[in-house]
């Protein structure tokens, strides 16, 4: 492998079906995933980006870098959360969703966080965000929110805290190309790590978690040492440019939404896929002939 980049082994077969006409696309669910940033030596290479290693056990993706995120609660669109920053009918707006689904979604982006980094976006007041959140309590609240035991509303309910729309900034939209039996409609996010919290590996999924460069977790990638699906890296390369977590948040309300989505097509000897606007992914896959052996 030349580099890092990973892909089912079941995909060919998929991808034929879909082509063929005999697999009917799943619907996508809705999901957010947060690019968690702090500043490290200024001026020397940017800010450091917060990320996860899936369990090499999983049977999606094992083994490859991501960043802390999960599926949309439904619940979390039910009841009005206290809310700082933005209107929820600018980021309905922003996210090309209704003002339920947009609560939602930043909801699921903020729940994400907290679940598997130990990270709350979240405050007593509209402008303040909680010191410590290690303590006992806390990881009771956590663990059952985590669980679905508890919705990510009622939690902030429950403690009185403002959630801080303000702290984060949608970046990109990728969808789970049709082929796929699982597939999300993913928005994803950067935010500043707040001042007094730390990150901790509080994901079930995850063997390890890492701040890294950007640029290093790149050079990783292209040495074939870090595994990614293609968001992962295509995200990281984004990030590159920005010298501070402050100057990325300051870009993302002007970057462009619009929904990557994988493209397969059909030649007499392959399946190309491809990702418009990302030509480094395309990926040419050989068909078997009709004995098994290649084409």
């Amino acid at each position: 492998m030349a580099n890092g980049q990973w892909f089912p082994s079941d995909w060919p077969e998929r991808i034929r079906a879909l082509t063929d006409g005999t697999l009917t696309p799943v619907t996508p669910k809705r999901a957010a995933t947060v690019m968690l940033l702090k500043d490290v030596d200024q001026g020397a290479g940017g800010p450091a980006v917060h990320m996860l290693r899936r369990r090499a056990s999983m049977a999606f993706a094992g083994g490859a870098y991501a960043y802390p995120g999960g599926g949309v609660d439904p619940r979390d669109d039910e009841r009005l959360v206290r809310w700082a920053g933005p209107t929820r009918a600018w980021w309905a707006q922003r996210l090309g969703v209704d003002e339920a689904a947009a609560q939602a979604i930043v909801c699921a982006a903020v729940r994400e966080t907290y679940e598997e980094a130990g990270v709350l976006l979240a405050g007593p007041t509209p402008d303040s965000v909680v010191g410590d959140t290690t303590g006992a309590d806390w990881e009771a609240d956590r663990a059952a929110v985590a669980a679905r035991d508890l919705s990510f509303a009622e939690f902030l309910d429950r403690r009185g805290l403002v959630l801080r729309s303000d702290l984060l900034g949608a970046w990109t939209r990728w969808i789970t190309p049709e082929f796929e039996p699982r597939r999300y409609d993913t928005w994803f996010f950067v935010a500043a790590l707040p001042e007094g919290q730390r990150t901790r590996n509080a994901s079930t999924e995850a063997d390890r978690t890492v701040w890294i460069r950007p640029e290093d977790a790149a050079a990783g990638y292209d040495k074939g040492e870090l595994t990614m699906m293609p968001p992962t890296i295509a995200t990281l390369r984004q990030l590159m440019p920005y010298a501070t977590a402050a100057e990325a948040l300051t870009a993302a309300p002007g970057r462009d939404l619009t929904p990557v989505l994988a493209e397969a097509r059909l030649t007499d000897a392959e399946i190309v896929l491809s990702w418009p606007g990302h030509d480094e992914f395309t990926k040419h896959i050989p068909i078997p002939a009709a004995g098994g052996g290649p084409a």
